[in-house]
């Protein structure tokens, strides 16, 4: 059986059965970018792993082809770029490939994989790889109060922070300059901010905010991780109803 297939056939289980500590969804991070002319394809799949039960997918939109001027059809700038954002994708390249450099489209599983975002067999296979790794079970309520709660615990030693990511849910571009002139794009969990909103010690934790609350059309997820972008130890989606 393929890993294709495989992925796809245990991914009904994966849905009925609600995590415990050790289990839990894989993260997907794509770095990409509006004016990139082979990104689209690998966002179009990214829309597509953020329908798949346990894959929590983010898009990161870069900001070095912001500069590119491409004859013609001139400059675009990404709506969604973001300095911190290339400074996140050039970090996992530093601790997965050794260099600095960066490209798109490129999707981090777990961030400790990497593939190329529209090479779907490659994608899938590290998500299947990532999911033989020991995780810790995060899981995000609403209070009857409002906000938000994060309850983290699980068998992975260490410590890590917790952070909060803000994204939103799907958005359809018109491009009107560069690579990808004339094009409408459809970006989705597109992130807008990450947010560090307590840590983990090895203890089972909970973090609540009060006061959280999400515009509409807008969603966000709880990743478990070091200060520097490394390993994902544990991830979850917002429940629908936060938003």
């Amino acid at each position: 059986m393929s890993k294709i297939a495989k992925l796809l056939a245990c991914l009904p289980l994966l849905a009925a059965v609600p995590a415990a500590a050790g289990e839990g969804p894989v993260t997907v991070e794509l770095f990409t970018s509006q004016s990139c002319y082979s990104c689209p394809p690998a966002e179009a799949f990214l829309g597509e792993l953020a329908g798949m039960p346990g894959v929590v997918a983010l898009e990161f939109h870069v900001d070095f082809w912001d500069d590119l001027v491409y004859g013609s059809a001139g400059q675009w700038k990404d709506v969604f770029s973001s300095p911190a954002n290339t400074t996140r994708q050039r970090a996992y390249n530093q601790r997965i490939r050794g260099r600095s450099s960066a490209y798109t489209p490129q999707m981090v599983i777990d961030g400790e994989f990497e593939a190329v975002g529209s090479h779907r067999q490659d994608v899938l296979g590290a998500i299947e790889s990532a999911r033989e790794g020991e995780r810790l079970s995060v899981a995000v309520s609403i209070p009857a109060a409002g906000g938000i709660s994060v309850d983290v615990d699980g068998p992975v030693a260490g410590s890590a922070a917790i952070w909060l990511v803000r994204f939103e849910r799907q958005r359809t571009t018109e491009i009107c300059a560069g690579e990808n002139k004339g094009k409408m794009l459809v970006n989705h969990h597109t992130v807008q901010a990450v947010r560090r909103i307590g840590d983990w010690d090895g203890d089972a934790t909970t973090v609540s905010l009060p006061d959280f609350s999400l515009a509409p059309g807008e969603g966000c997820a709880v990743l478990v991780q070091g200060s520097a972008p490394g390993p994902v130890l544990g991830a979850a989606l917002c429940p629908a109803g936060g938003a």
